[in-house]
Parts: structure tokens; sequence; C-alpha cells
């Protein structure tokens, strides 16, 4: 378990705030933590994420947003979590959890268009990600061409644990 007491205090006040309790941390990264949290209705299903830096938080609740106005439950078979809420001034987002295949974590994704990289930049990316994918590469190329193409949505942070395909993806 990753240790940030700002955000756990955050996340527990998110929690309070709206009558639901942390159970287990599911996961943490450069954006911030991700708790299962339950309500007296609605017990497993649900995460709480409370980011570390506002712009993060915005770009996420934001894409969370276009995708809820266009009720993307999945991407080419991959589960999409639902948004349930958000806090503009704790920086949380409220969601369902998902299991594999899915396409998660958006704190690092940009509406409309991506930053600028240089080509040499975008070649030794595009090499990483075959590497990492291997054999999916295709298909994560698919499903990031319909996040672009089809709701305006770039990511950038694409990893095994973002974009996880059904039986195992990766090496």
């Amino acid at each position: 378990m990753i240790h940030r007491p700002e955000l756990v205090q955050r996340a527990h006040e998110y929690c309070r705030i709206h009558a639901l309790t942390i159970r287990r941390q599911l996961g943490f990264g450069v954006h911030g933590i991700v708790f299962a949290a339950e309500s007296e209705s609605d017990s497993g299903r649900l995460a709480v994420k409370v980011h570390e830096h506002e712009a993060d938080y915005r770009r996420e609740r934001d894409v969370y947003l276009r995708l809820q106005e266009h009720e993307v439950k999945t991407i080419r078979g991959c589960a999409v979590p639902e948004l349930l809420r958000y806090d503009d001034a704790l920086w949380v987002i409220e969601m369902t959890v998902v299991t594999r295949p899915y396409v998660l974590d958006f704190a690092g994704a940009y509406l409309e268009f991506g930053p600028e990289f240089s080509e040499e930049v975008l070649a030794d990316w595009h090499a990483e990600k075959q590497e990492q994918f291997d054999r999916h590469w295709p298909e994560v190329q698919a499903i990031l061409r319909e996040l672009e193409g089809r709701y305006g949505i770039f990511l950038i942070d694409v990893t095994a644990n973002n974009i996880a395909l059904e039986g195992g993806a990766v090496p």
C-alpha cells in the first residue's frame, strides 16, 4: 500500500460525505490512488480515485463526462468504468469497478487533441508499446483510434494496467 496521507485523508472525507466505506486499495500511480469502496446498497463494485494534482483530476473527470455523454460502457469489447459522482473540491472521482477486458485510467488523457511529440519520440513510443503489448498491439491501436476518432479522447498513458485485454494481454 502506498502512503500518501493527504490523498488518503481526502478519500476518507469524500466517503464520509457520501456514506461510503473504503475497503482496500486497488491501485496507485503518478496521478493518485484508487480504493474499493462500498455503500449500504452497493457492495464491491465501487471505486474512489483521489488525485494528486487538480489538472489530472479535471482531465480525467472531463474524459469520463465525455464518455458518459456518449453512453460509452465498452470500447471494442473492453469495459469502461462508469462515472457515478465526482467532487471538484476534493479531486475525487467515484466510478464502477470493471473486470478484464477493460480500458481505464484517463488522468493522462486529453480531449480534442493530444500533446505534440516529435516524430522520433513517437517512433520510440510506438516501438516500446509494440514490445509491451506484443501480438495485442494492433487491438490496442484500434482501441486508441476509436477513442480518438469517435470521442476525441487521446489516451497517453497506455500500459497493460490501463488497457487489459482478455487472456492476459502482455507478458
